[in-house]
């Protein structure tokens, strides 16, 4: 930023993001009101259809789960020095690998090993996935966006043959595997609730949620109360101190992939474990490119991801029933609206933050001038 003045934490990872959010909103009330509709209902239909009932809610945080993971892969790269945008090939290949596991093992194994095994299958998968362009970036020279875009699409091809050539499920002409074996499959929310004595919507939510959070709790303490996670830092804030300071930053460069794409791996527990129960030829549907959004609205820090990913859950869910129950209102006009919020939230985030840190500076000031002559 160019400004004497920078913005305070609070300002930052609070009200920036909030009032970036704001704007995005009256720029598509705007637009809703040019194609001829009321924006107020737009607004009302999108947040009764994300929050207003438990199955809506449901879907909301199922889309969240994805953007979690997805969201701290990407944050785990930033705070390194790399702006990995594979998530999508990586969260493909995590969840190839998940499937595969499920499809040799499921009907021999109980669930209380299959499980875990998916889940060390889901970390490995993107985990290697990543740690190649990661390879390639420290010790090749080859820049990370160029290599990790190119992995995107070489995990949807690898992903497409195997299911169309090996995968696919004898007569049938979908194009996904056979269904894996009861063991394999996440306790979807509903179930998992009814355990503990409460009711609940039917819905694709369940318990990888929980991994989710997880996971962003491990990110934090990863990132701010461990040795590595401090090196992590140093490398991703100046590469010349983390090397003047003894640091091997070809190997801290590796690791930070490598945890990235595990991270981005997971979203097949949610998708493959814990909805379809079977490997699909689209099951990652673009959140891996979501998580770039997610991380960047909220300040790459964990909690903040949280809640950016229950942001674009509420506009996954939401828009969904804005498309369904607003005539005229169709789904490129939805796609519309959310690429306003990524455009504010994500690419012109700090666009408007030089003017704030001025504002807040002189009401500082004045409020310090006041209490001078007061005083």
């Amino acid at each position: 930023m160019k400004s004497n003045h920078s913005l305070p934490h609070w300002a930052e990872y609070i009200l920036l993001p909030l009032l970036n959010l704001a704007i995005a909103l009256v720029v598509s009330g705007v637009v809703v009101s040019l194609i001829g509709q009321d924006p107020i209902q737009v607004i009302q239909v999108l947040i009764k259809g994300a929050f207003g009932s438990q199955r809506g809610f449901s879907y909301t945080l199922y889309y969240a789960t994805s953007f979690i993971f997805t969201g701290l892969a990407v944050a785990v790269a930033l705070k390194g020095g790399l702006f990995n945008i594979g998530g999508e090939g990586q969260a493909v290949m995590g969840g190839l690998c998940t499937g595969l596991v499920a499809l040799w093992l499921s009907p021999y194994l109980p669930a209380w090993i299959m499980l875990p095994t998916m889940l060390l299958a889901a970390a490995l998968g993107g985990m290697i996935w990543a740690a190649i362009p990661g390879y390639l970036q420290a010790w090749r020279g080859s820049h990370i966006v160029i290599t990790t875009i190119m992995f995107n699409f070489l995990a949807a091809s690898v992903l497409t043959y195997l299911l169309v050539n090996w995968l696919k499920a004898p007569g049938s002409m979908s194009v996904e595997s056979r269904s894996f074996a009861a063991s394999a499959k996440l306790p979807s929310m509903h179930e998992f609730l009814s355990w503990l004595g409460v009711s609940w919507a039917s819905s694709p939510l369940n318990t990888s949620f929980f991994l989710a959070l997880l996971a962003a709790l491990g990110v934090y303490f990863f990132l701010w109360f461990s040795k590595a996670g401090y090196r992590l830092r140093t490398v991703g804030l100046s590469e010349g101190a983390a090397q003047y300071a003894g640091m091997n930053t070809k190997v801290q460069l590796l690791t930070c992939m490598a945890i990235s794409g595990a991270l981005a791996g997971l979203v097949g527990m949610n998708e493959i474990a814990g909805v379809s129960g079977r490997i699909l030829l689209d099951f990652a549907a673009g959140a891996g490119f979501t998580g770039i959004a997610v991380s960047l609205m909220g300040r790459n820090h964990p909690l903040g991801i949280v809640f950016a990913s229950l942001l674009f859950g509420a506009l996954f869910q939401g828009g969904a029933e804005v498309s369904f129950v607003v005539p005229g209102f169709t789904r490129d006009m939805v796609v519309v609206l959310q690429g306003f919020i990524v455009m504010f939230t994500g690419a012109m985030a700090y666009v408007i933050a030089p003017s704030l840190a001025k504002l807040i500076h002189l009401v500082q000031s004045k409020n310090k001038a006041q209490g001078v002559v007061n005083g």
